[in-house]
């Protein structure tokens, strides 16, 4: 099969299991990552290894009649933000690898909310590209079980190697998963998350405290200490009647801090100064 990806590290696994699978790469579309939370170096340099063109640009008519004339068969989309039309006329399949189990959590990047929310389960899916985002019908769906403590690193880690699992699958029959395609139905859309949401609150119990910390793990949630803010990636804490205002900052040993919440303390164990200026993150 020979097919081109549209992508970023975040599934980038997805190319790097369908070329173990046999299939043939003819081009790489990417885009712009900030280094920070986005990257697309090890895709990206995958790519220029195999000699295949790499385009950062958002992908255009001409780019679909392009591949249409390279005899690409398929159109595989891991991680791109931006919507794609028309593929219809030019390639025989196009799809895309969501990290949600839709028709449930559609939407940029459903992750801090799975977590945010507590909820039990969770899944990756690939579905036939639509006009709108994340709607098309099922390919092909794994769903797992989330821990109660878990964070946004470990899930991240689920979707991805059940997003690799997937990819195998479809790399050996995708005519055959094409033809047995499920339509969604009505589902949820989880818009991209606030800054505001990232923001704990320290009048919260020490467990909600804890779960927005997991929720954003090494992406990091935002909070004020005093009259400080700053990024924290990692905490655990404790239940302990007490006197302080929630948010005051009650003891520190080296670089840990121990925090007032509401019902208890939470000791920050990785955090960074907040640096005014443009917001970072998701």
């Amino acid at each position: 099969m020979r097919f081109a990806f549209a992508g970023i590290d975040f599934l980038g696994d997805v190319f790097e299991t369908l070329i173990e699978k046999g299939w043939h790469p003819l081009k790489l579309f990417s885009r712009p990552c900030d280094g920070i939370y986005d990257f697309n170096e090890v895709t990206v340099s995958r790519a220029r290894s195999l000699r295949i063109p790499v385009q950062m640009s958002r992908i255009a008519p001409a780019d679909l009649a392009g591949l249409k004339v390279a005899g690409c068969d398929a159109l595989v989309v891991a991680g791109y933000p931006w919507l794609i039309r028309g593929w219809e006329q030019h390639l025989p399949y196009a799809l895309n690898f969501h990290p949600s189990p839709l028709p449930d959590g559609r939407g940029p990047y459903p992750l801090f909310k799975a977590i945010l929310d507590g909820v039990q389960e969770w899944g990756v899916t690939a579905h036939v590209l639509e006009p709108a985002f994340d709607t098309g019908p099922i390919l092909a769906q794994r769903r797992f079980a989330l821990d109660p403590q878990e964070s946004h690193d470990t899930l991240l880690a689920k979707c991805q190697m059940s997003a690799k699992e997937i990819a195998a699958r479809l790399a050996d029959d995708l005519p055959g998963h094409w033809k047995n395609a499920r339509p969604q139905g009505a589902g949820t859309y989880w818009p991209r998350i606030t800054q505001t949401e990232r923001m704990i609150d320290w009048t919260k119990n020490v467990d909600e405290v804890l779960r927005t910390i997991r929720a954003f793990g090494s992406i990091e949630a935002f909070g004020q200490v005093d009259s400080r803010y700053v990024y924290i990636w990692s905490a655990s804490g404790w239940r302990e009647e007490h006197g302080y205002r929630p948010g005051a900052l009650v003891h520190k040993h080296r670089k840990h801090l121990v925090v007032a919440a509401g019902d208890g303390f939470v000791q920050i164990t990785g955090w960074s100064h907040y640096a005014p200026g443009p917001a970072r993150g998701a």
